[in-house]
């Protein structure tokens, strides 16, 4: 594997020089839903964004279900996440466990309340139509099976809490901190029937939601609706959005390192390189900004524009965010 090796395989190249169409043609049968991402968020006219905080773009929900007691700590570059799982009261039934949110659906129900909560300013967000619209936007809907993951995954939400520890920070104001602070649950009616999720207000928690104005990160909805379903692509675009705006010179990452952060319960190196490589390939079509390129060593990140345009940026607290470096100690 040589240091010039694009993960995303060149689909972007393709598809800027033949068009979409063509670019599907040249390609092998795996390798077409590449070339429909790079398409996709290449050809976005709408230039809507999506807000996550800093924190997330180096630590994350586990990928797959853990058991309902189990705590969840996730280490990052110079952060660790806690996540404890906790009781909430659903109708008339008695309060019973629910354990840490996981997999695609929770880390979209996030970035929606993220970015709403920049978007307007205030902790209070609404969940009916606006969040219907933007489950369309992102491809899922509020019913069915995915309407069902999404109603487990928000409850898994609105009864955990969270820590952030950054290294060198005073992290007390985390401390029993939660996602929000009231809303995002189920609710019945008069027939014990249950009512629409979304028909609903969340308020954030105050901790949380001062700490995501300070450092949010502006991402590309479009290139969120096309990794909507990849939890781990997900996650490699959001880092990559923070890192690589933040560099001065190529930076090179061994693949142990990244095993770290994105692969703890990988038991060995040769399996994680093989499913990191498969992840990041959609990431990247998804981030045609990006220069990011593979080597026997690891990968080798090279300075690059941030997702969003800072002339795309509208929202005056987000103005800091594309700086590079932006974040303060602890949050690099």
């Amino acid at each position: 594997m040589s240091d010039d090796e694009e993960p995303d395989y060149g689909v972007r190249r393709l598809v800027l020089v033949h068009g979409r169409d063509q670019a599907r043609q040249m390609v092998e049968p795996e390798r077409k839903k590449l070339v429909d991402i790079a398409a996709e968020v290449m050809g976005d006219d709408a230039g809507k964004i999506g807000i996550t905080y800093t924190g997330f773009c180096l630590t994350a929900l586990p990928h797959k279900r853990l058991p309902d007691d189990e705590v969840w700590k996730k280490v990052g570059h110079r952060v660790t996440l806690l996540v404890q799982p906790g009781h909430m009261k659903i109708g008339r039934a008695q309060p019973r466990l629910f354990g840490v949110p996981y997999g695609a659906r929770a880390r979209m129900i996030l970035l929606y309340l993220q970015t709403e909560a920049v978007r307007t300013g205030g902790r209070e967000i609404e969940l009916g139509r606006s969040m219907r619209d933007w489950l369309g936007r992102m491809g899922m809907t509020h019913g069915g099976t995915t309407g069902k993951i999404l109603r487990e995954q928000a409850t898994r939400i609105a009864a955990c809490s969270l820590r952030f520890f950054w290294e060198g920070e005073d992290s007390s104001g985390f401390d029993k901190g939660g996602f929000v602070r009231s809303g995002l649950r189920f609710h019945l009616n008069g027939d014990g029937v249950q009512d629409d999720l979304w028909q609903d207000r969340v308020v954030l928690d105050e901790v949380f939601y001062e700490a995501l104005q300070k450092h949010p990160v502006p991402l590309r909805e479009a290139a969120l609706r096309q990794l909507s379903d990849r939890s781990t692509s997900l996650d490699l675009y959001i880092w990559l959005a923070y890192r690589l705006q933040s560099l001065s010179k190529p930076t090179p990452i061994r693949w142990a390192a990244l095993r770290e952060q994105f692969g703890s319960g990988y038991a060995k190196i040769g399996a994680f390189k093989r499913d990191f490589v498969k992840a990041l390939a959609p990431a990247i079509a998804a981030y045609p900004e990006a220069n990011v390129r593979l080597a026997d060593e690891g990968v080798v990140l090279h300075p690059s524009p941030p997702p969003v345009a800072k002339r795309i940026v509208a929202i005056p607290t987000l103005s800091r965010c594309l700086v590079p470096g932006f974040g303060g100690a602890g949050h690099g």
